[in-house]
């Protein structure tokens, strides 16, 4: 990397160190999916459908999706560092909400406040747009997932062990010890790395429109919103194919709910080492047909008669692979196209990514039944990644052009 920043640890002079990026980064997707197994024992808590309680996974991706597109605005504005305070503190007081919730309503209503924590996946890869070129910075935000990708190998695992333990309740208990744990960490660790823009915060809205004309930002945040639409589709009926289509407790739901991070992990370590080597776009058309591949031989599979736990959950890691390729990598590129804007970039891109995969969570869970089984789930991964191939392929051919390469 070139002339890398200085870095001390626990100095809020300086940026933060990778250890406190990795824990940012990880939090978002702990809360995302550390509960997931506990959805059919809290929807006998509340006395309610399946139905219902899932919807705690659309309607918290929707509500991040909006946030998303004001939180890089404001950090732009105001900085890196205030805004990442302010929503680890919201974040805590929403899961206190979750936890005394007396009715599912109510819980879902906090259950949504909860996605304040997007501020923590939105500003880590602004923080390190800040800091580095693209190709390092895509190199960098590879580094900082491979070690988060730990987080959602696990959290689903310790959600449903903490669940048979001590109730549902448990992981957001968990979720509040790790939000005051986490503001602690940013409090003394994290330098503030953006220089203010000068513009009021109109004003600041009103760069949206040059990210929006560039048709390079939005072939990268179409190539990350459909291959992490696979994912996010996953989850919003990965539960159900898990709990209800094959019979498992909670506990193996959340051992084997795990396996898409086995490949992220992976494909982080790729771009890591690969990124500056191969450049972004050739990494994500490989994840793209990563996990466009892994989907394909999964549908052969179910329709051949050997649908199975270990079937479904093993192909994930391809998912999970073409993630772990697509989305530094296209993040690095999105970043990139306007760097004066990384922060409003990080959030339309977030938001776009994630406002998907709320719709697309949604889908799974309303067409998912017994007598479904896991099929509308498989078609709709599928889709989503074949659309993420078409994505990056125009992005190449965009960059042919523009370098003169076609005639």
């Amino acid at each position: 990397m070139k002339n890398p920043p200085t870095i001390r640890f626990l100095d809020r002079t300086t940026p933060p160190h990778i250890f406190t990026l990795i824990v940012l980064a990880g939090v978002s997707a702990m809360v995302m999916n550390m509960f997931l197994p506990s959805l059919p024992q809290m929807a006998e808590f509340y006395g309610t459908e399946y139905g219902l309680m899932q919807l705690s996974v659309p309607l918290f991706l929707a509500v991040s999706a909006v946030l998303q597109i004001f939180i890089g605005p404001l950090s732009d504005k105001m900085g890196r560092r205030p805004v990442l305070l302010w929503g680890i503190a919201l974040f805590m007081a929403a899961t206190v909400g979750c936890i005394f919730a007396p009715t599912a309503g109510v819980f879902l209503a906090f259950r949504m406040a909860q996605a304040v924590i997007a501020v923590c996946m939105v500003l880590s890869r602004a923080v390190i747009r800040d800091s580095f070129d693209q190709e390092d910075s895509a190199s960098m935000i590879a580094y900082v997932t491979m070690g988060m990708a730990v987080v959602p190998m696990v959290s689903p695992l310790i959600g449903g062990i903490l669940d048979e333990q001590f109730g549902w309740q448990s992981n957001f208990w968990a979720f509040l010890i790790v939000g005051a744990v986490i503001f602690a960490l940013v409090w003394t660790d994290l330098g503030e790395t953006s220089v203010a823009s000068g513009l009021t915060l109109g004003q600041q809205f009103r760069e949206y429109p040059e990210l929006l004309s560039s048709r390079r930002f939005w072939g990268y945040s179409m190539a990350s919103g459909f291959c992490s639409g696979a994912f996010f589709a996953y989850l919003g009926g990965g539960p159900f194919v898990g709990s209800v289509v094959f019979g498992l407790s909670p506990k193996w739901v959340g051992f084997l709910f795990g396996a898409p991070a086995i490949g992220y992990f992976l494909g982080n370590w790729i771009t890591g080492k690969n990124a500056q080597r191969l450049g972004v776009n050739k990494l994500i058309l490989w994840g793209t047909i990563a996990v466009s591949s892994g989907c394909f031989v999964m549908l052969l599979l179910f329709l051949a008669g050997f649908g199975s736990p270990l079937v479904f959950f093993g192909l994930m890691t391809c998912v999970g692979l073409g993630n772990g390729l697509v989305i530094p990598n296209a993040t690095a590129g999105m970043l990139s196209v306007r760097p004066h804007l990384a922060g409003t970039a990080s959030g339309l891109g977030g938001a776009i990514m994630i406002g998907g995969g709320a719709a697309l969570a949604s889908l799974a869970g309303f067409l998912l039944s017994p007598e479904t089984g896991a099929y509308p789930l498989i078609l709709i991964m599928l889709g989503t990644a074949l659309a993420a191939l078409v994505a990056i392929l125009a992005v190449i051919r965009r960059e042919e052009r523009l370098q003169g390469t076609l005639r």
